[in-house]
């Protein structure tokens, strides 16, 4: 490739400038939106000619397209739109069809980097000049989603290596104009169920992005981890440079280590990637049960591991933006759910699932019944394996349950578009999407180490009981 072409590719692949105006962000929706209702008219009348097999295969390649347009814009657009459809992609798993899922949840991979010639006045009016001029900054990012991207820098007074998190310029001010366009799309694109409610759900959009775009909240949770993991040599958390931050520019320290599918880490021995995994199990069910308080974006980038000669492996933790507390009430439901699965208690279950809104107690047993058996399998890393059936081939010779021959995420997902298609379905608490987001990250986490762990006595230890603990007898 010449040197022209190579820069020709570095230049395609950055966003010259991020577009702020509401009213010009809302004229590309809303263009957008004209799109969708032609293709709508059109996919509707020749619906009126095709057999009930065509209406299927057509009706599969117009959510395919109407997926594909809203995940190009909000790529474009980047900011509160685009993290609002990378929410809403999580959030969809419950009620969108399996071809728009699946597209909307690529925009977690489309997000380009930002040009720094238009992000370097933004941090400049954010931080004032001689702070910046404090600082060497590389100005090709080491890290870029939604609503900003992460630059290296070296501080020139004593070397140190910082990351400054800078948020897009406009972001935050176009929260809710863009939550409002793109619940019209929505409705307008027929992907969503027209008996939905969904002014809940972008309700809550707006609250997570206006969470999200405030970057003293992030740093508050930053600190408050680095706090609590102070004691535990297992964990990293980076250190805070307050002086560099703002509500929309975090610094903290640099903190290296390698991904979880970079070859050194997969080619550790299997008892020090048991490790590993037995320390991230203990700190979810440390923040979930214990702190109240749980990171729950599982993204593979922000964990990342620091190998040491000597076998005392760190996990360094990174990115708390998406850290969300959880009350008394939730986790006490949480908590019975939990152990009604465990111990085939399908009463404690729903009492739970009652107590967080998910059932309700007056529904057919079949249902209550459909419902216990879904929560079985996603606690089924956490079973009496020798008592409680976990298939053979999941269990190495030691009765360690394997964690990367697991087909449990496809049999959960399964499991829960069978309770989703019930007339007693109602989408679920975004306290529990998140939750259980996290949880099935470090279930994929733990799939990508090979670990080979009995967590069962790690669980048991949090909710207090001990390896005795058995199944409610058969009725």
């Amino acid at each position: 490739m010449s040197e022209k072409d190579t820069k020709a590719a570095a230049d395609s692949a950055v966003i010259g400038r991020v577009e702020t105006r509401p009213f010009f962000r809302n004229l590309a929706i809303s263009r957008l939106g004209l799109g969708v209702g032609l293709r709508l008219g059109g996919h509707l009348l020749g619906n009126v000619l095709r057999d009930a097999r065509g209406r299927e295969r057509a009706d599969r390649e117009f959510y395919r397209a109407q997926a594909h347009a809203l995940a190009d814009e909000l790529g474009r657009l980047k900011g509160s739109a685009m993290k609002a459809g990378q929410l809403l992609a999580l959030f969809g798993q419950h009620f969108l069809p399996p071809e728009a899922l699946a597209t909307l949840s690529q925009l977690n991979e489309l997000s380009r980097p930002v040009a720094w010639a238009t992000l370097a006045p933004a941090l400049r009016r954010a931080i004032g000049r001689e702070r910046m001029d404090q600082l060497d900054i590389d100005e090709t990012p080491i890290g870029a989603a939604s609503l900003g991207q992460v630059h290296r820098a070296r501080r020139k007074s004593d070397g140190a290596q910082l990351c400054l998190k800078i948020q897009y310029p406009g972001v935050a001010e176009a929260i809710d104009s863009d939550v409002t366009s793109l619940e019209r799309l929505l409705l307008l694109s027929r992907l969503a169920p027209r008996d939905l409610d969904l002014a809940p759900l972008f309700a809550e959009l707006r609250r997570l992005l206006r969470n999200e775009a405030d970057y003293a909240r992030e740093r508050a949770y930053t600190e408050d981890y680095a706090r609590r993991l102070a004691g535990d040599t297992r964990f990293v958390v980076p250190r805070i440079y307050p002086e560099y931050c703002t509500p929309r520019v975090l610094a903290m320290s640099y903190e290296d280590g390698l991904g979880v599918l970079d070859e050194p880490v997969q080619a550790l021995p299997l008892a020090r990637r048991n490790r590993l995994a037995e320390a991230l199990i203990e700190l979810f069910l440390a923040e979930f049960f214990d702190w109240g308080m749980v990171q729950t974006d599982p993204n593979f980038g922000n964990f990342r591991f620091r190998l040491d000669a000597t076998g005392n492996d760190r996990i360094v933790l990174l990115d708390f933006g998406a850290c969300r507390r959880f009350g008394g009430e939730f986790v006490d439901g949480y908590r019975d759910i939990v152990l009604g699965a465990l111990l085939r208690d399908t009463p404690r279950v729903v009492r739970g699932s009652t107590r967080l809104h998910m059932l309700r107690a007056d529904l057919p047993p079949a249902v209550h019944e459909g419902y216990a058996r879904a929560c079985q399998i996603i606690v089924e890393p956490f079973n009496d394996h020798a008592r409680d059936g976990t298939p053979k081939q999941l269990l190495n010779g030691q009765g360690a349950y394997r964690w990367r021959g697991s087909d449990l995420l496809s049999r959960a997902s399964a499991a829960t578009a069978r309770n989703a298609m019930t007339v007693h379905f109602r989408l679920p608490p975004p306290e529990l999407v998140f939750l259980n987001r996290r949880l099935m990250g470090t279930f994929l986490m733990l799939g990508a180490l090979g670990a080979e762990v009995n967590a069962r006595p790690l669980l048991l230890r949090v909710l207090g009981l001990d390896a005795a603990a058995r199944p409610r007898p058969a009725n």
